[in-house]
């Protein structure tokens, strides 16, 4: 049977596992990515990663054949190389990923290929995860950003300067405060990622006059709007203000990202949407006005179209980065 690795290298960490034909996970390993260290310093890291697991794929008698990359960032998967990264990896733009890392392990460079990681995560969800079984499907994750993918008989949809996918990046009405856009982490104002990705709703909270105290940071906002103890160090009365502050940023960014989606599935029509990402595990805060939104949103025929979350976990990037070279 064949084998290969799959990669999901993100802006933190990077996992990779050993992924058989059938999408099964052999043995898998995560490193921290060394975000602050270049381009290069990653590629040797990340073919340290991947020889590790073929030696162990190799003493248990099973040989690899090619390596799939799901990577951050804009991926020209023709030639491997990273176009254009965030800050979130120093150095990345620009890096000759896929002859980068076919060199540092003598393969031939037709046995690597690399996508961006939503992709991935999205080709794993339609190969056996949420979407599995279906000619097309629409994935968004909502986290840390907002970002997606197409997935059409079994590939996705790249576009011609291989930036499909960035949903998190088109004007939103929900991304205003006091009549002035809220600037977005691409550099432009107003897009669905500045008010629908988890910093964002952190932000909001602190906008809507929640205090920082009450909650230092996403994860705290939604315990404090899922608690119903107002009372606190501050008084009830301060923690109320918060409670309420929180409830309101997690509606205004699910509300957002429901639209967001819903204006998508109306483009795309496809047979199943994925909803993936931290956000769309927080539970029924977030997720029940996301849907609201979205169903709100959609044309009449699409009324029943199927919104489901990502079943795969962590591993789904590293299935979908495998299907590459499968």
């Amino acid at each position: 049977m064949t084998h290969v690795i799959g990669v999901d290298l993100g802006g933190t960490k990077t996992a990779a596992g050993v992924v058989s034909g059938f999408g099964e996970v052999l043995f898998s390993e995560t490193i921290p990515t060394l975000n602050r260290a270049g381009g290069e310093a990653i590629l040797d890291a990340t073919a340290a990663l991947i020889a590790g697991l073929v030696e162990r794929a190799a003493d248990a008698g099973v040989s690899v054949s090619g390596v799939g990359i799901g990577s951050a960032g804009v991926i020209d998967a023709s030639s491997g190389a990273v176009l254009s990264a965030t800050d979130a990896i120093h150095g990345w733009a620009g890096t000759e990923l896929v002859t980068g890392i076919a060199a540092r392990l003598s393969l031939p460079a037709a046995s690597v290929r690399a996508v961006n990681d939503v992709h991935a995560h999205a080709l794993g969800e339609a190969w056996l995860g949420a979407a599995a079984e279906t000619s097309t499907s629409l994935m968004v994750a909502f986290g840390t950003g907002v970002g997606g993918s197409f997935v059409v008989d079994g590939a996705p949809v790249l576009g011609h300067h291989f930036v499909g996918g960035h949903v998190g990046h088109f004007a939103s009405p929900y991304a205003t405060f006091d009549g002035a856009p809220l600037p977005c982490v691409c550099g432009h104002a107003g897009h669905v990622e500045a008010v629908a990705s988890g910093p964002a709703i952190y932000e909001s909270y602190l906008r809507f006059g929640g205090s920082s105290r009450k909650a230092a940071d996403t994860r705290g906002v939604f315990v404090l709007a899922s608690s119903a103890d107002h009372d606190g160090p501050d008084g009830g009365a301060a923690a109320t203000v918060s409670r309420v502050a929180a409830l309101h940023a997690i509606g205004h960014g699910a509300a957002a990202a429901g639209q967001a989606v819903g204006g998508l599935i109306n483009v795309l029509d496809p047979e199943t949407v994925v909803i993936s990402g931290g956000l769309a595990d927080a539970g029924g805060l977030w997720w029940e006005p996301m849907e609201a939104a979205l169903r709100q949103e959609l044309l009449v025929p699409l009324a029943e179209v199927p919104v489901v979350r990502a079943t795969l976990g962590n591993t789904a990037a590293i299935v979908g980065a495998a299907k590459l070279v499968l």
